[in-house]
């Protein structure tokens, strides 16, 4: 019987490549491990299993229901030990902590020049890559050496290490701090969407205010940058003023193509710069720069030395299909782009343990309004009742109502009328359970429930 076909280590299995499932073969036999090990023979049921079958496990005899939860733990581990290895996972992340982990090793050998010597070259690859946090960390262990161990002019030495915590401490805490500020109102937009009246722009602009910290942003350097204008532009999203974040997602942007080489150690940063950029433009309607954009941003990211890995691909799809669903409706040409709904389709399930639900949601709701313009509202119905129906979707209070709002819409349009009544009511009670309806949405079920 299928239990949960999303245990973790199940879903781990099913997104290795075929490489990656060869390799951690081979891993395996260069630990010299017997090819009966139970982990192995795990790993072998779960790779054959279309969906995570507990049961199925037990009967095959290779572990006890006792035994299970620490073979599919040790199962996992090797897994990720295995991976890490792997070229085509490496990043400068990776390697950083890689070489701290060296590093450590030496130290605890007594080998300290040999220790700082690494150290001192894994800082600075952080400091290239704008890894702040593990700088300071490694700024920090140098620290603890040159406390135990004279190893050169000391007092010139420990005035650079001071100088070096203290700016990078300062960075830190001013990341950590528009980080909080920008997740928090991403939360915001999230939960209720645009704010709505004058009162909702106040408490907005109130939290903004009080929490932005001050700071001057030509002591910033490209982290700090990227923080503040995301920030910016996540406050500019919420109040609707969308020259704003125009003018924010344009600056995260100029920040990677005035240096390319934060494209390559920062790509999740540089996809959603590029998307919120576009979704700017398309508020604004700003059709030829948005065509331009879109055009550059599928030309790099689909380059062969542009960075490769699930998670990326998954991105590059879930933002590339947002933004051409939105240049179909820029220009007015929904048949051509109802060609684009069964590829679409696909890109869900190929990448559905990778993408969220809302955004999930998302590209149903802009097909369905695909079909909604095309004039097939059964087809547009058919892909909202999706979103109204879920029973994960708990974010975005504003993309639920909309598909009720255009559900009924294309009930009537469509002469499917004879329950227009009760889901009318359906949908008031959504709204006023929401407690926060917009005058439009008023105008238009007033104007459907007089249609009755």
């Amino acid at each position: 019987m299928t239990i949960n076909s999303k245990d973790n280590l199940f879903v781990l299995i099913k997104s290795l490549s075929k490489s990656e499932k060869r390799q951690f073969k081979l891993y395996v036999g260069r630990l010299g491990v017997n090819t009966d090990s139970k982990f192995l023979s795990l790993f072998t049921i779960l790779e054959k299993q279309k969906e995570y079958d507990e049961k199925q496990i037990l009967e095959s005899g290779v572990v006890k229901k006792s035994q299970l939860s620490n073979l599919k733990a040790h199962l996992y581990k090797q897994l990720l030990v295995s991976l890490r290895l792997n070229p085509a996972v490496q990043n400068t992340r990776i390697q950083i902590r890689e070489q701290l982990d060296f590093a450590t090793i030496l130290y605890q050998k007594g080998l300290y020049r040999q220790s700082l010597k690494i150290l001192d070259k894994a800082k600075s690859i952080a400091l290239e890559h704008e890894e702040k946090n593990m700088a300071y960390e490694i700024v920090e262990f140098e620290k603890h050496i040159e406390t135990q161990f004279i190893t050169r002019s000391i007092p010139r030495r420990a005035e650079e290490l001071v100088q070096q915590t203290t700016r990078l401490s300062e960075l830190n805490h001013l990341t950590s701090t528009l980080s909080n500020l920008s997740i928090n109102l991403y939360g915001m937009m999230l939960k209720v969407g645009y704010v709505r009246s004058d009162k909702d722009l106040k408490r907005v602009q109130n939290y903004f205010e009080r929490h932005l910290p001050v700071f001057d942003v030509n002591d910033m350097d490209f982290r700090e940058k990227l923080w503040w204008y995301k920030t910016h532009l996540w406050y500019s999203f919420l109040t609707q003023d969308f020259l704003s974040s125009y003018k924010f997602s344009s600056k995260w942007v100029s920040l990677f193509t005035a240096s390319k080489e934060m494209i390559y150690a920062h790509p999740v940063f540089y996809i959603k710069g590029n998307h919120y950029l576009l979704e700017s433009l398309f508020f604004l309607k700003y059709h030829t720069q948005f065509k331009q954009v879109l055009h550059d941003f599928v030309q790099t990211t689909t380059q062969e030395d542009f960075p490769n890995n699930d998670n990326l691909k998954a991105l590059i799809f879930l933002y590339t299909e947002l933004n051409k669903l939105n240049s179909f409706f820029i220009e007015g040409d929904f048949s051509n782009g109802l060609r684009h709904v069964n590829d679409i389709l696909r890109g869900i399930e190929t990448h559905k343990d990778l993408i969220d639900e809302h955004h999930v949601m998302l590209l149903h709701y802009k097909i369905a309004c695909l079909y909604f313009g095309n004039g097939d509202h059964r087809n547009c119905i058919r892909h909202l009742e999706l979103i109204i129906k879920s029973k994960k979707l708990k974010m975005r209070e504003d993309l639920m109502c909309f598909a009720r709002v255009l559900s009924l819409v294309a009930h009537y349009e469509s002469g499917q009328d004879y329950h227009l009544e009760v889901q009318l009511k359906q949908t008031y009670k959504f709204l006023l359970k929401m407690n926060d309806l917009h005058s439009v949405q008023n105008e238009m079920l007033k104007f459907l429930r007089n249609l009755g």
